[in-house]
């Protein structure tokens, strides 16, 4: 097949590592993936160190002027599909009228309904395929009026690395200062009220005192760490924090760490938490969202039942008290991503998705 896959955002986030991953899995399955992204961007840095064909359009203007070289790029090549990413690409291939040239399938990673009778609808409605990565996801695609045919569920997906080395571990903890009786927790994500952060800072402040020694890493940044960090220093807990904002290597954080928390309110999937599940680390999440469709309390982690600190923090002192449960908890973890949501497994459905487009079309 031949695909133009379309990524317009400006900074690297999950979606765009699962661009990433799509179109590089598509192109090691022998496919023709090209991607249309921002100039500059972190993506399109990163497909073109991989050898990926990218076409690129400016920051300023990217919707229009992806909307120019999409016209450009369809007057002169077949694609067999056009995947767009994220809304702003659905947006550039609705102004390029690309439905009349190639097949248009379209991510949907956030649950909010679609709206009842604008601009998103309508480019959802020239979509023949909405994929959503989660249930949850699909839920509010259904409900905002999307047809089941319309719908198909295709769960995100990481790469499972090896092991780290006892070496390795030794010296990605040397990076974050820890010493060696200390334990380090870690949330990687954009730091937005919604991400939850707070409520892992303040679930930590409850059981500092009857834990083994313990620091929180954050990894990102964003318009909340200002507070975060105005609440850390209230709350006397300046050493037990690490703010280490935009890691460009984020290996170097899950090695580091003991376990993974992820507070967040309702998340669609959770990149960050299925990376931190591939790497064998036990995790608290909050159970809601898309989390629990794949993180089973006491299985392959633990669940709080809401966004709570109380809650959370009885969780997390439950994994840090307990050296066999977060052993347990982590093989488990990296079973579960291994046999269900690795990339390879992504992209394989993601294909499923392309080719029963084309087949449905040609029936009609």
């Amino acid at each position: 097949m031949k695909v133009l896959y379309v990524d317009l955002e400006r900074e690297w986030r999950g979606g765009q590592s699962q661009a990433l991953l799509t179109v590089r899995g598509l192109r090691a399955l022998g496919h023709d993936a090209q991607l249309l992204s921002v100039r500059k961007s972190p993506l399109a840095c990163r497909a073109a160190a991989a050898g990926i064909p990218v076409h690129e359009v400016p920051k300023n203007g990217r919707r229009a002027s992806a909307a120019l070289l999409l016209r450009k790029l369809l007057s002169k090549q077949n694609y067999d599909v056009l995947h767009a990413n994220e809304p702003h690409a659905l947006t550039a291939a609705w102004l390029a009228g690309a439905q009349r040239s190639t097949h248009v399938v379209a991510s949907r990673r956030v649950a909010y309904p679609l709206s009842g009778s604008g601009l998103a609808r309508k480019r959802y409605q020239m979509a023949q395929r909405i994929v959503a990565i989660s249930r949850f996801v699909e839920k509010s695609v259904l409900e905002s009026g999307a047809s089941s045919e319309k719908v198909s569920v295709v769960y995100e997906g990481v790469v499972v690395p090896p092991l780290p080395t006892a070496e390795a571990r030794r010296q990605a903890r040397q990076r974050w200062g820890l010493t060696e009786d200390e334990k380090l927790l870690g949330c990687i994500g954009y730091l937005l009220p919604e991400k939850g952060q707070e409520i892992a800072i303040r679930a930590l402040s409850k059981i500092r005192t009857k834990i083994p020694p313990t620091r929180l890493l954050l990894a990102g940044e964003g318009p909340c760490r200002p507070g975060l960090e105005a609440l850390v220093q209230r709350l006397g807990m300046r050493d037990e924090l690490i703010f280490a904002g935009f890691v460009e290597d984020v290996t170097q954080v899950y090695v580091a760490l003991d376990a993974f928390v992820f507070p967040s309110l309702a998340e669609p999937l959770g990149t960050s938490l299925l990376a931190a599940m591939a790497w064998g680390l036990p995790v608290v999440a909050v159970a809601s969202g898309g989390v629990p469709e794949y993180v089973k309390d006491g299985d392959n982690g633990l669940l709080a039942a809401r966004a709570d600190a109380e809650l959370f923090s009885a969780s997390m002192s439950r994994l840090l008290n307990d050296d066999s449960l977060r052993i347990t908890l982590g093989r488990k973890a990296r079973r579960t991503i291994a046999e269900r949501l690795s990339a390879e497994r992504m992209v394989e459905n993601t294909i499923h998705v392309y080719e029963d487009v084309l087949r449905e079309l040609k029936k009609d």
